[in-house]
C-alpha cells in the first residue's frame, strides 16, 4: 500500500481516494480532492495558491531545505520482505519524524521572534495614537481603588460586628 502526495496541494492521497489524470505523453498527476482537481484545470499555480504547501514553502512559513526530506523521496526497487530489516525501517522513520518535528518548531520559534517583537512594537504605536482614551482611566485609577478598599473595610467591620452580637448573646437555646 502506497500513500500518494496530491500534485497540487502536496497532501497524501490515500489508496481508493482522490482522482488521477493521465495527460496525453503518459504523465500522471494524482490529486487528492476535486478542489485540487478543478484548480489544476484552471490551470493555478500551487505556488500562489495560499492553503497548498507549496505556497507556504516559498512564502518562508515551513521548512524549504532539510536533509530529513531526502527519506520521503518515492523508491521505485523491490526489496524483499523481512520482519527485522521492517522493524528497523519503523523505528529509523519515527527517530526521523521526531527530528523533523523538532527542528520545525525551531523554525517557527525563530520565525515567531521577529513576529512577537513587531506585534509589540504595534501595540505600543496603537497606544500612543490613543492616549487620550487612556489617560482619563489612569487619572480615576486611585479614586476607584480607594473605592474598593472602602468597601472591603466596610464588609470586614460588618462581619466582625455579626460574630461579636453571636459570641456574646451566646446563651442556650432551649426549645419548648
Amino acid at each position: 500500500m502506497r500513500i500518494e502526495r496530491c500534485y497540487f496541494c502536496s497532501s497524501p492521497c490515500y489508496p481508493g481516494h482522490g482522482m488521477l489524470f493521465v495527460r496525453n505523453d503518459s504523465k500522471q498527476f494524482r490529486f487528492c480532492r476535486s478542489k485540487c482537481h478543478r484548480n489544476f484545470n484552471k490551470k493555478r499555480n500551487p505556488r500562489k495558491t495560499a492553503w497548498t504547501k507549496a505556497y507556504r514553502k516559498t512564502r518562508g512559513k515551513e521548512m524549504a531545505v532539510d536533509s530529513t526530506f531526502d527519506f520521503e523521496k518515492r523508491r521505485n526497487r523491490p526489496v524483499k520482505y523481512d520482519r527485522g530489516l521492517m522493524g528497523k525501517t519503523i523505528l529509523a522513520m519515527q527517530k526521523v519524524e521526531g527530528i523533523q518535528q523538532a527542528r520545525e518548531k525551531r523554525y517557527f520559534d525563530s520565525r515567531m521572534q521577529d513576529a512577537k517583537a513587531e506585534k509589540k512594537a504595534q501595540a505600543r504605536a496603537e497606544i500612543e495614537k490613543s492616549i487620550e482614551l487612556l489617560a482619563p482611566a489612569v487619572a480615576q485609577r486611585d479614586q476607584v481603588m480607594r473605592n474598593v478598599v472602602d468597601s472591603a473595610r466596610a464588609r470586614i467591620a460588618a462581619r466582625k460586628k455579626v460574630s461579636t452580637k453571636v459570641s456574646s448573646g451566646g446563651g442556650s437555646s432551649s426549645r419548648s
